[in-house]
């Protein structure tokens, strides 16, 4: 199977008002994991460093098929699917103890060469054996922008500070999924759930650095979808597209 298997229960700080996990939360638990799996693999950052190079995550989309809560006993698994053109492709699956879908997720990662700061494309970084081919969503996280008719209204500003800087002195990924939800008016945000989260990170930023938020709505068939960049002067730092 070529799976990373965790379980745990979903805790108080990982959850918001409505005892939902949060999108951030879940990030948060997907790094984590995909860093134990690929240690156990051989392809870790701790591999890695050595060279002077760094799995960097570019995309990532999330369906909340029904959002875990506080309490709640889960099974959190992941595997990777090799290389696909500029990316190396990680699913994931939170599922409840009866083996029920609860979330669904594909990432898209590059790995940077920490000096150069350029990409390597390296399909030997990893044991291809060491793959699973299986699908968690029906396609992989897709490219993320402000719809073109939109005017986006700038929401509000952020000073990236400590709590936001990860190991690498750099805003943590779950972060901007953190600045994007914070975005988004809470009246909305605490009552409706997310039924799908993609992102893409365009820029890293640093402490000191004023990310400012823009917004904008667009009501579509299946939900409201928000969309919220993150830039810094007129640089995207990220993009993100969150249905309720």
């Amino acid at each position: 199977m070529n799976k990373y298997i965790q379980k745990f229960i979903v805790p108080c700080y990982d959850t918001d008002s409505a005892w939902r996990l949060k999108p951030s939360s879940f990030m948060n638990l997907a790094q984590e994991i995909a860093n134990l799996h690929a240690e156990k693999l051989g392809f870790g950052y701790d591999d890695l460093i050595g060279s002077r190079t760094a799995w960097v995550l570019s995309r990532m989309h999330m369906k909340f098929v029904q959002t875990p809560k506080w309490k709640e006993e889960v099974v959190l698994s992941t595997w990777h699917k090799g290389l696909e053109r500029l990316f190396y492709l990680r699913d994931y699956t939170i599922t409840d103890s009866q083996g029920r879908p609860l979330v669904l997720a594909t990432s898209s990662w590059l790995v940077l060469n920490l000096d150069t700061r350029k990409l390597v494309r390296d399909p030997n970084i990893m044991d291809q054996n060491t793959m699973c081919p299986e699908n968690a969503t029906e396609m992989s996280a897709p490219k993320i922008q402000m719809p073109k008719d939109s005017m986006p209204e700038l929401v509000l500003s952020h000073r990236v500070a400590y709590s936001d800087v990860d190991l690498n002195g750099h805003t943590n990924n779950a972060m901007y999924m953190t600045w994007a939800l914070d975005a988004v008016d809470y009246g909305i945000s605490s009552a409706v759930p997310v039924k799908e989260a993609s992102i893409n990170f365009n820029h890293e930023t640093r402490a000191g650095d004023i990310v400012s938020l823009y917004r904008a709505s667009v009501q579509k068939d299946d939900g409201l979808h928000v969309y919220v960049e993150g830039k810094v002067g007129d640089v995207s730092a990220f993009c993100a597209e969150l249905i309720f």
